[in-house]
């Protein structure tokens, strides 16, 4: 494993999640604050929306539009001139909070849930990764994941890949022309599946819970570890090649790479990720790291 200097880029948030590099600056969303900010690599932020139901994944469509999950209403917006309007209504198909998304060259949107509760401590349950179109149909593409999270898309368009957080593992699927997702494997595998009822047994079976992540031009994934205090580089099969330690006890909930070269891995820190903790508080960072290894495909 490689040490390497992990540096603030932003301080004083709740819970930032969804990052992604885009025209030269970060953009996050921070859970609590109902923040969606773009945020300078020299750390000036500029607000530009809020969302009341809890913003989570970002992402681009085709002509340019920002659309941002509403979490606690299984909405997902778009932001066109400053204001947001309502872009698909998901409400039908979420067991839990909607969460993180990815979305292909042809502006098809790829979004997960929780599936439960976890907040509450509700009895773990799968849940299944939603297609949106770009007249905003919904069509459940998988089910029987365990809380799908973090998704990435390789560079020639073929293969989704999804993080089941409290799967231990990645799931991946070839993408079809259409939309479709099928040939569904296991692309990296931390450990069994979690066998527990509860939230605490199924999270002390976890070996590495990944979150949201970023796909690397040698086809490894950069990975927030939820559990691990860390950011992990993942290679095809599972095994872990490279990681980055968050300071201070801190945990790691999402991360992306970005920068000018593609080489700088930015990581959502918190001292954890619970609501009735962190919404009251401005712990949380935006940490930043060099790697090796550039940014590649989706998001």
């Amino acid at each position: 494993m490689t040490s390497r200097d992990v540096g603030v880029v932003f301080s004083g948030g709740a819970f930032f999640e969804g990052p992604r590099w885009r025209d030269g600056a970060w953009w996050v969303s921070d859970f609590y604050t109902h923040r969606v900010s773009r945020i300078t690599p020299d750390g000036r932020e500029t607000v530009l929306a809020e969302v009341g139901q809890q913003p989570s994944g970002l992402g681009w469509l085709p002509d340019g539009s920002l659309v941002v999950v509403s979490m606690k209403d299984h909405r997902i917006l778009r932001l066109a001139d400053g204001t947001l309007s309502s872009y698909a209504d998901l409400s039908e198909h979420c067991g839990g909070l909607l969460n993180d998304m990815v979305i292909d060259e042809a502006g098809r949107i790829y979004i997960g849930d929780f599936g439960f509760d976890i907040m509450a401590g509700a009895e773990p349950r799968t849940a299944t990764l939603k297609r949106v179109d770009s007249d905003g149909t919904v069509t459940v593409v998988a089910d029987g994941l365990h809380f799908p999270n973090g998704s990435v898309i390789t560079p020639d368009g073929s293969t989704l890949i999804v993080g089941e957080t409290l799967g231990n593992r990645y799931t991946a699927f070839d993408l079809s022309a259409d939309g479709s997702l099928t040939n569904r494997r296991v692309w990296a595998e931390f450990g069994a599946v979690p066998t527990g009822t509860t939230t605490e047994e199924v999270i002390g079976q976890l070996v590495i819970a990944p979150d949201g992540c970023a796909l690397d031009a040698e086809g490894h994934i950069w990975a927030a570890d939820a559990v691990g205090n860390r950011a992990v580089r993942v290679a095809p099969g599972g095994a872990v090649v490279d990681e980055i330690r968050a300071p201070d006890g801190l945990g790691v909930f999402a991360c992306m790479l970005g920068g000018d070269d593609g080489r700088t891995l930015l990581m959502c820190a918190a001292p954890d990720f619970y609501e009735h903790l962190r919404a009251g508080t401005r712990e949380a960072v935006l940490l930043a790291a060099d790697v090796d290894v550039p940014h590649a495909g989706r998001p």
